[in-house]
C-alpha cells in the first residue's frame, strides 16, 4: 500500500485537477494536455507512456480510442488505463469497449464511476466509485493508487453495467432539472427516482450488464448526485429546458443522440427516456409535456 506510482494524467480539466488532488501527495504525476496553457512546456506523448504505472484519462469519450491506439505500442508492461469519462463516443462506444478496442482485450484497463463531483474532491471531501476492471489484479493495484486519499472504492464484476449505468444516469438526470424548475416538488423529484432507476435497471440488463448493477454507485448513487447537485451540468440542463431554452451540450445531450444515431436500443419502450428525448428535440412544449406525461399516469 506504500507504492509509489508514475502516472499520466491525460487532461487538466475539472476532473483531471482532482485526480491531481488526490494523487499528488503519493505518486509522481505527469500532467498532459492536446493543447498546454501558453508556458506550460509540452509532453511528449508517446515517450511519456513508456515510463507509467498508470495513465488516467480525464477526458471526454470520443478521444479515448484515438489516444489508446496511439500509446498502445509505447505502454509498458504492467502499465494500466483508467477512465473516468461517463459517454459514450461517436461510434456509440462505451469507454470500455473503446479502450478495449484499441489495447485488446488481454490489456490492463478499467473504468472509474459513481458520485465523484470534482470541486468536493479538490475540497477533501469524501468521494466514492466502483473500479470495473479487466483483471482482479488490476483493482488491487487501484487501491494502492488511491489508498490513503478521500476516494472510496468497491469492485463490481461488471465493467458493462457500471459502465451504462454511469453513461445513462446523465440523460435521466436532465428530467430532475425540468421538473425542479417547473415546480412539480418534491414529491415528483422520488418518482422520477424509482421510475428512472427501474429503466436504467431495464436498458442496461439488455446491453449486458447485470440487474443490480444499476442501483449501485454508478447508477442509482451517481443518479441522485448528478440530479441534485447545485452545481451539475444536466440539471441545468433541464432547467434550461423548463424555461423553454436551447439546451447546452453535454454527456447526457450527446448519450441520447448517440443512442438513437446507433439504434442502441428502442427508446419507445422507456417513457422517461423517451420523454427527454421530446423535451430535447421541442423545449418550448416543455411544461404541456411533463402536464401531459404526468396525466397519463393516471390512466
Amino acid at each position: 500500500m506504500k507504492n509509489k506510482y508514475q502516472v499520466l494524467i491525460l487532461g487538466h480539466g475539472e476532473m483531471g485537477r482532482a485526480m491531481e488532488y488526490l494523487l499528488r501527495q503519493r505518486h509522481r504525476l505527469t500532467l498532459w494536455e492536446r493543447h498546454p496553457k501558453p508556458g506550460t512546456p509540452p509532453v511528449a506523448l508517446e515517450s511519456a507512456a513508456g515510463r507509467q504505472d498508470f495513465i488516467l484519462f480525464c477526458l471526454p469519450a470520443n478521444p479515448h480510442f484515438e489516444l489508446a491506439s496511439l500509446l498502445r505500442p509505447h505502454l509498458c508492461r504492467d502499465g494500466v488505463c483508467l477512465s473516468v469519462a461517463k459517454g459514450l463516443d461517436e461510434h456509440g462506444r462505451t469507454v470500455a469497449l473503446a479502450l478495449e478496442g484499441a489495447l485488446g482485450p488481454a490489456a490492463a484497463f478499467g473504468v472509474l464511476y459513481g458520485p465523484m463531483i470534482a470541486e468536493e474532491i479538490r475540497d477533501g471531501r469524501p468521494a466514492f466509485a466502483q473500479a470495473g476492471t479487466t483483471h482482479a489484479e488490476t483493482y488491487g493495484r487501484l487501491r494502492g493508487l488511491f489508498a490513503g486519499t478521500s476516494l472510496y472504492l468497491e469492485h463490481p464484476a461488471d465493467i458493462a453495467g457500471i459502465s451504462w449505468s454511469a453513461v445513462l444516469k446523465n440523460v435521466y438526470a436532465i428530467l430532475f432539472g425540468v421538473s425542479d424548475e417547473l415546480g412539480l416538488g418534491d414529491n415528483t423529484r422520488g418518482y422520477l427516482a424509482v421510475a428512472a432507476v427501474d429503466e436504467l435497471e431495464r436498458i442496461v440488463t439488455g446491453l449486458g450488464g447485470l440487474p443490480d448493477t444499476p442501483r449501485r454507485l454508478a447508477g442509482l448513487g451517481d443518479l441522485i448526485t448528478t440530479a441534485t447537485s447545485a452545481g451539475s451540468h444536466h440539471h441545468e440542463v433541464g432547467r434550461r429546458l423548463a424555461r423553454g431554452q436551447e439546451a447546452l451540450t453535454g454527456e447526457g445531450v450527446h448519450t441520447l443522440e448517440m443512442v438513437h444515431a446507433h439504434g442502441l436500443f428502442d427508446s419507445r419502450g422507456y417513457p422517461l427516456f423517451d420523454l427527454i428525448g421530446r423535451l430535447l428535440a421541442d423545449p418550448a412544449s416543455a411544461p404541456a409535456q411533463m402536464e401531459n406525461f404526468l396525466n397519463r399516469l393516471r390512466l
